[in-house]
């Protein structure tokens, strides 16, 4: 990382400090009812095309959002489910809280992939996407568990709790994650008769 680069990546870290996290609404003003139903993250349209993300960024993100939400035997990884182009949009999308809050997420986001790169620089002398796998799990591992986190990895404790929320998210707002927890939407039911036996044996409820 040059001087100008490591320079940049303080800049934003320091200002991921004084920015909220990238939660959906990351405004101060109480919304109205159509403003709250229009905060609802939906996945973007088929032809999106990348806004926020440099090429580095949009790389450090897929790499961050396979290791919270990686391939296994149901169903691929986060970037498989279109997780990046999902925060792409989240990071573009000023219906998701008005323009303050939508800039609020962009500082957040760029600040706490700048720490990222910053701490594996000074770590592993390579930035994140460079690293080794055993090396980012080092990391991500002083940083995931916030109870047991060092007090000067607060920033990225709090980075990394909205990041992995949001690669949440993204992942089970899609058609592979909806298909992953086997979601089949509203059934018609022609007639409720109740609960089954057999629930309420596992609940420990007996008929009065």
């Amino acid at each position: 990382m040059s001087e100008i680069h490591r320079r940049d990546a303080l800049k934003l870290i320091g200002l991921m400090a004084a920015a909220p996290t990238f939660s959906f609404s990351c405004t101060t003003q109480e919304p109205s009812e159509s403003d709250a139903a229009s905060q609802v993250a939906t996945q973007p349209a088929a032809d999106y095309e990348r806004q926020f993300f440099t090429d580095h960024e949009f790389e450090t993100v897929r790499v961050l959002s396979d290791l919270v939400i990686p391939a296994d035997e149901r169903s691929g990884s986060a970037t498989d489910a279109g997780v990046p182009r999902f925060m792409d949009f989240v990071m573009t999308d000023e219906q998701l809280g008005g323009r303050e809050a939508m800039e609020q997420r962009q500082t957040a986001m760029r600040g706490g992939l700048a720490w990222l790169d910053y701490q594996c620089r000074e770590r592993f002398d390579a930035l994140f996407v460079d690293c080794t796998e055993a090396q980012r799990r080092e990391l991500l591992d002083l940083i995931a568990w916030p109870e047991d986190a060092p007090p000067d990895m607060e920033a990225g404790v709090e980075f990394f709790n909205s990041f992995r929320d949001l690669t949440a998210s993204g992942f089970f707002s899609s058609k592979m994650g909806m298909e992953d927890v086997q979601y089949q939407g509203n059934t018609y039911v022609e007639e409720w008769t109740g609960c089954p036996d057999a629930v309420h044996e596992h609940i420990g409820l007996e008929e009065a």
